[in-house]
């Protein structure tokens, strides 16, 4: 599966610590090598949230391109500002559906 992120996603992603990043890379490797996102809900619509034990959020929506089945990640953050990151999402998502 082709992961394709947003210029929000890209921004939180780089302010995050090495360990972080790392865990996260971890995941969306496993999400385009094996299609396995683990821990995930759906938000309604296309959107849809990875969710980690310690309250990380990524918001991403599954779309379909000419080159087959894609993830677009739209917005990381965590659980405490979660209805924020949600609308803020959706509004990406708005903007950067194929």
């Amino acid at each position: 599966m082709r992961i394709f992120s947003t210029r929000e996603f890209d921004a939180w992603l780089l302010g995050l610590n090495e360990k972080s990043r790392v865990q996260v890379d971890d995941r969306l490797d496993r999400i385009a090598d094996h299609r396995h996102f683990g821990d995930c809900k759906p938000l309604g619509g296309d959107l849809f949230e990875l969710r980690w034990k310690n309250g990380r959020r990524i918001y991403f929506a599954k779309v379909e391109t000419q080159e087959g089945k894609t993830a677009l990640m739209l917005l990381g953050g965590d659980k405490h500002g979660q209805g924020n990151d949600i609308r803020k999402a959706r509004r990406i998502l708005e903007r950067e559906a194929p």
